[in-house]
């Protein structure tokens, strides 16, 4: 099937029950490491950069760039603004120079070093020179924007098609048969994909706020490079190089600095939070000891809403799920969560538990998510209907 890379091989019509069990295969293979894989790290010690495409693989062409050429130079300078300035985060690489490296050889590698974030950089392309902006995916299918989404995926995974052997290396895994992309609906909602969401919202972020580019969005894909790793892993696509004047920023050394910087300073966010939350508990103890209104131990019960909470201007829930497409509050994934909301922030749907008027009373909602599996957990503040910081929820209490 891939002995001439360039011919694209033509979907056959093959009965359903074949394309399951090829997925079923497809998901033993990518599955079954990440059920023996356990992030037990408290703190992120180790990234994994991963510049897209190489050598024999040029990727995505504009009028004046390459894709490989972009995405290494970037990838280079994301990798010393972590070494300068986190130095004790180690950074490897999947390439350094222009190499051709298989998209299951990256994934092992992230996955040798025991990686705790992989992060794969690419540029877009498009038909259509109009289009631009930033977008970053994570592993799995939106049925909302699937059609779109999987095409993205069938370009990115079409470098298979230059690795040798791929058929037995992929299992029969073809890059241009949208009934390939079955298995990676059966990949969602796992610890994996929740803190790839995580990170993919703070990189968005990052572009829109800071360098001001056109922010796409998160979306979810079957990306073979994001179903090898066993660590939250995003791929983000800088910008389309199909569009001239996008091409001639990402061409520019400003143009990679801004991205590069970008991405470093989410990661870094990414970083601080993470390790907060998995010291929650000193965090809290701390939390609680600064509150004088705490006079006795709460038991560990069903909080109800304060009776003053829905007076206040300023409230505060306990966010326990974000998701790229909404989903019902009626959703049975919901059904032992009580005092639901929802909101919608940096393309991303957010889900809280509770309206508390005091941050005690979420810490203690917060312990009982914890308890129900929602591990990441987290107290939030809102001052008006609109999301605020802890810090400046406290300075309004104050005043």
């Amino acid at each position: 099937m891939f002995k001439n890379a360039n011919i694209v091989p033509k979907t056959e019509k093959i009965p359903i029950k074949r394309w399951l069990c090829v997925a079923l295969v497809i998901f033993f293979v990518f599955e079954q490491p990440n059920k023996m894989f356990a992030q037990t790290h408290s703190h992120i010690n180790t990234v994994v950069i991963d510049a897209g495409h190489g050598g024999k693989d040029p990727g995505a062409l504009g009028k004046h760039s390459r894709e490989k050429d972009i995405t290494l130079k970037v990838a280079l300078k994301l990798g010393r603004y972590i070494k300068q300035n986190l130095p004790g985060v180690k950074v490897i690489y999947t390439r350094t120079k222009d190499r051709f490296v298989g998209l299951k050889k990256r994934g092992e590698i992230a996955n040798k070093h025991n990686a705790d974030v992989f992060i794969s950089i690419h540029c877009n392309s498009n038909h259509s020179t109009k289009l631009y902006g930033a977008e970053t995916y994570v592993l799995g299918s939106d049925y909302k924007r699937s059609k779109r989404n999987m095409k993205v995926a069938m370009m990115e995974n079409a470098a298979i098609l230059l690795e040798e052997d791929a058929q037995n290396s992929y299992n029969g895994f073809d890059p241009n048969s949208p009934q390939s992309y079955i298995i990676f609906s059966l990949k969602q909602n796992d610890y994996k994909q929740k803190q790839s969401l995580i990170l993919a919202d703070k990189i968005q972020t990052q572009f829109k706020n800071r360098v001001g580019r056109k922010d796409r969005g998160i979306y979810q894909a079957g990306f073979l490079v994001l179903a090898g790793t066993y660590m939250p892993s995003v791929l983000v696509e800088l910008g389309y190089i199909s569009n001239p004047k996008e091409e001639k920023f990402l061409l520019s050394g400003n143009g990679q600095t801004y991205m590069a910087s970008a991405i470093y300073r989410a990661f870094k966010r990414y970083k601080i939070e993470y390790e907060k939350e998995n010291d929650a508990y000193n965090y809290r103890k701390t939390i609680l000891k600064k509150d004088k209104a705490i006079t006795t131990k709460p038991k560990p019960t069903e909080p109800k809403v304060s009776a003053t909470a829905k007076q206040l201007k300023l409230e505060y829930r306990v966010q326990f799920y974000i998701s790229p497409y909404k989903i019902s509050l009626s959703s049975n994934r919901f059904g032992n969560i009580g005092n639901l909301a929802i909101y919608f922030q940096n393309g991303t749907y957010k889900y809280t538990s509770g309206h508390y008027g005091t941050l005690n009373e979420a810490l203690i909602q917060q312990k009982l998510l914890h308890k129900k599996g929602y591990h990441d957990a987290f107290a939030v503040a809102f001052y008006n209907g609109k999301r605020i910081s802890i810090k400046k929820a406290k300075q309004l209490e104050e005043k």
